[in-house]
């Protein structure tokens, strides 16, 4: 099948894998991949990537593209019943012209897929908090993450906001309950590429010239060949056995916390992907409730802040941490540490 687009206004400054599915359907995003890297979809006639960004009056062709069975046999269309709807509309903490702030719950993606059903924008779709326009997701929350997300209400306010994360002017705070304890308090964890040192990244002025954070710099798989930067702060421990951190994730790579908190030795509670499944904990009864190997991934998008694209008004909001990871920072009371 051969098809060409012009991409309009309302198209602006969106993802090219997202604008197919928007043109075509719910398409795997491993045949997006494939079709891009054999020039079978290019963009004002040059190949490109997935995350290329969509500009107004862009060209995008499609050649010999066979699609249509395979989207008859994935697409997951998800149609959300009026108590989903109002039970996430019941999670927003900041609803302004532009965008809204939500505390997603965990267990819910942020857009639909070949393997994602329940998702918000389908959910905010509905959504008369809308006024029946479509809503746009600005970044990312794991499906099994907690916290707070934004939702852009116009192509225009996803893409000013999608660029101050770009460039590291937008600061997220999660908590995180994992095994064991660091070794150090602070640290900065960091996959610096084969081009840069570690005195060559850019930093956030939190941690720029901060000496009580140590750096380490990692080699983990999946992200060797892109700048990956986390840092950490232990809240609390229990018996060294348990930790709460507090995290920032500087950059956005996939599973980026997962995976550097795994490769020091302190994976995620629940993490089921990274984790050690073979844990064994010694924290008595007074801890008995504390871990369950049925637990939830323990990791809450804790607070976001950045000043408004168009107002300049500085947003700061705070999500509380869901009932299944509240439960278990009761028992961080000074009490508790060891």
């Amino acid at each position: 099948m051969n098809k060409s687009f012009i991409v309009d206004s309302t198209s602006n400054n969106m993802r090219l894998d997202r604008w197919l599915r928007d043109k075509l359907g719910q398409i795997p995003q491993s045949l997006i991949e494939r079709n891009l890297r054999s020039g079978n979809i290019k963009v004002n006639k040059k190949k490109t990537k997935s995350s290329y960004k969509t500009k107004i009056n862009d060209k995008v062709e499609i050649f010999n593209f066979k699609f249509e069975k395979r989207i008859e046999q994935k697409n997951i269309k998800f149609l959300p019943s009026k108590e989903i709807v109002k039970a996430n509309e019941d999670l927003i903490i900041d609803n302004n012209d532009d965008f809204i702030v939500l505390n997603k719950s965990s267990g819910i993606s942020v857009q639909g897929g070949t393997k994602s059903k329940k998702n918000l924008i389908d959910i905010f779709s509905k959504s008369e908090i809308f006024h029946g326009s479509r809503p746009y997701s600005v970044h990312r929350l794991d499906k099994d993450t907690s916290g707070v997300i934004i939702v852009a209400r116009t192509p225009k306010s996803a893409g000013m906001i999608s660029h101050l994360i770009k460039e590291r002017e937008v600061s997220k705070i999660y908590w995180a309950l994992v095994h064991k304890c660091p070794l150090i308090a602070k640290g900065i964890l960091l996959n610096p590429t084969k081009e840069e040192s570690s005195s060559e990244i850019n930093f956030p002025d939190v941690l720029r010239g901060n000496q009580e954070y140590k750096t380490f710099k990692l080699q983990v798989l999946g992200i060797e060949e892109k700048e990956a930067i986390s840092a950490y702060k232990v809240l609390g421990q229990l018996k060294e056995e348990v930790s709460w951190l507090e995290l920032m994730a500087i950059t956005g790579r996939k599973h980026q916390l997962r995976k550097h908190l795994s490769s020091i030795g302190c994976p995620i509670i629940g993490d089921k992907r990274y984790g050690d499944k073979t844990k064994e904990f010694t924290l008595g009864n007074r801890a008995k409730d504390f871990l369950d190997k049925n637990d939830k991934l323990q990791l809450h998008a804790r607070s976001i802040e950045f000043q408004h694209p168009f107002t300049g008004e500085n947003i700061k909001v705070t999500a509380d941490p869901p009932a299944h990871m509240g439960k278990k920072l009761q028992f961080f009371d000074p009490g508790n540490f060891e």
